[in-house]
């Protein structure tokens, strides 16, 4: 039996394993829940709250807004926003005037701002008073013909900008149909770039409205249509953020609380102000919640639903966390090419902490062997491969690419190493690339993170290669111990010692203050493997 039989008869008869994915576009999740729920509450910002009816009204403007200025079907227009209303107006509407989204993080230097524009050969970009001076400093070496600024600030007042909420007020009349199929491209998703130059996985509006259906079903039981509260704090220039945050909570017809970014007092007074039932999170942030010190002082009762993705949950972590708060962490996999998530553990099945779950419905997958091509039996690892509606169509202009890593019969290579126990759970090791190979010995930085993460002083740590003469590689830990814990690395060694193989343990151990992350909550190991 191979690993998808394996999940598939996980499913309960009530719960499709095969869905039938239906010819929208992704505007159309917004249209449906308009009908169903005008008046209920869709976004809330700062003390500004919009309906379901408002925002569609809202997202019309700014598609015909789009169009008036003269951008046609398939070009790209870019968003360089935080979480604001604005990112899902604009988002929303560039998708009806049949545009083309680029994703771009706020945080990119102009250089890296620069690289993806010429990439994805923007027409348009939408961008926050706080970074049009990067948007300015590149703009002639692009294809820009537009720059819309959104105030979040102070002013967008700029020459050659223009303000978005005039250009919202401005516009008379509806936008004009557009000849477009669920087939379209929807998004461009730049990749991270860990594994070198980012790409632009090209995401279609099938492969979107796909993974929002498959996210739903696999937590079907214990979401409430109309009736969710959704913290969204996560990055929806994000590709995590983007699905689970913003287009599930959409189709959920849920009340989206936004923050801009991730800070301990606003989320926890949002979740006591308004109820939080759904919090998609990345580890750190639950780091955070644990070491807050008052956290007892806010009512989190309401949170049901704690996703996690983005990199791998400590177990430890996970345990403490639902130990504190009554909250279940729901942990998941996912990556950019695959809009992203494949897997989940199932609100209506087994939890099994240190896995992420099982296939999400319509979603094949495998275990191979990368030296023999061979499917690998339970418990051995091998590179998992995915196959299902929401895979990319391709990398943007990057032929060589693509071939590299979809196969000719639609099979992704995720890159990403992994094993699947009897009942089809996968557990993610690490990536290929992160493999650490010390004195002819396969370490994993992973498993070496999750010994570190147990020790009751480590509040953070990664683990990666360093190069060494004799060893070829040596394992090398980077530790945030808890503050006045008075933790040495003394003492870390003698845990180490007494808890991992010789040939894993490291021989050299750093203590930080902090350690890099990426806008979502990440850590960057690549950054960290750099610096070394």
């Amino acid at each position: 039996m191979g690993i998808e039989e394996r999940s598939r008869a996980l499913y309960p008869p009530e719960i499709p394993y095969t869905i039938e994915v239906p010819p929208w576009r992704v505007e159309q999740l917004l249209e449906n829940t308009k009908n169903r729920y005008p008046d209920n509450p869709a976004i809330y910002f700062y003390g500004k709250q919009w309906t379901y009816d408002q925002l569609w009204q809202d997202a019309r403007r700014f598609a015909r807004a789009l169009q008036d200025r003269g951008i046609k079907v398939g070009e790209r227009v870019a968003l360089m926003l935080p979480n604001c209303p604005q990112f899902v107006i604009a988002y929303y509407g560039t998708l009806m005037a049949g545009g083309i989204v680029t994703q771009i993080n706020p945080l990119l230097v102009p250089r890296e701002l620069e690289a993806l524009l010429v990439d994805s050969q923007s027409s348009a970009i939408i961008a926050f008073d706080g970074v049009l001076d990067k948007v300015a400093a590149v703009r002639a070496n692009t294809s820009l013909r537009m720059v819309i600024g959104v105030s979040l600030t102070g002013s967008a007042a700029m020459d050659g900008v223009e303000d978005f909420s005039q250009v919202l007020t401005q516009v008379t009349g509806e936008p004009a149909p557009i000849d477009g199929s669920n087939q379209d491209v929807a998004a461009l998703q730049y990749t991270g770039g860990t594994t070198g130059r980012s790409k632009g996985a090209m995401l279609t509006h099938r492969n979107l409205v796909s993974n929002v259906l498959q996210n739903y079903y696999i937590s079907d039981q214990g979401m409430t249509v109309g009736e969710e509260v959704m913290l969204t704090v996560l990055p929806l220039f994000h590709v995590y953020g983007m699905t689970v945050c913003m287009n599930l909570g959409i189709y959920l017809g849920a009340k989206l609380v936004m923050l801009p970014r991730f800070d301990i007092k606003d989320v926890l007074t949002a979740i006591k102000e308004h109820g939080v039932t759904m919090f998609p999170g990345v580890p750190t942030m639950y780091v955070a919640l644990l070491q807050a010190a008052d956290v007892e002082a806010y009512d989190v009762s309401s949170v049901r639903i704690c996703n996690s993705g983005s990199a791998p949950m400590p177990v430890e972590l996970m345990a403490r966390f639902e130990s504190r708060t009554g909250a279940v962490i729901l942990e998941g996999y996912g990556l950019s090419e695959a809009s992203p998530v494949t897997h989940s553990t199932p609100l209506w099945g087994k939890r099994k902490p240190g896995t992420v779950g099982i296939a999400l419905p319509s979603t094949e997958c495998r275990v191979v062997d990368p030296e023999s091509g061979r499917d690998v039996a339970p418990g051995e690892l091998g590179e998992l491969w995915i196959r299902g509606p929401q895979v990319m169509q391709g990398y943007w202009n990057r032929p060589t690419e693509t071939a590299e890593t979809l196969t000719a019969d639609g099979w992704l290579r995720t890159g990403d190493v992994a094993s699947y126990d009897e009942e089809g759970y996968v557990a993610i090791m690490d990536r290929l690339k992160d493999l650490i190979i010390a004195s002819g010995y396969n370490v994993y930085p992973r498993e070496v993170e999750e010994v570190l993460y147990q020790h009751p002083d480590v509040v953070e740590a990664v683990v990666v290669g360093a190069p060494d003469a004799y060893r070829g590689e040596t394992v090398r830990a980077v530790v945030v111990p808890r503050k006045d814990s008075g933790l040495t690395v003394e003492a870390l060694t003698q845990y180490l010692n007494a808890n991992l193989a010789a040939y894993k343990r490291p021989k050299i151990i750093e203590f930080r203050e902090q350690l890099p992350k990426s806008a979502v909550g990440k850590i960057l190991r690549r950054v960290v493997r750099d610096e070394i």
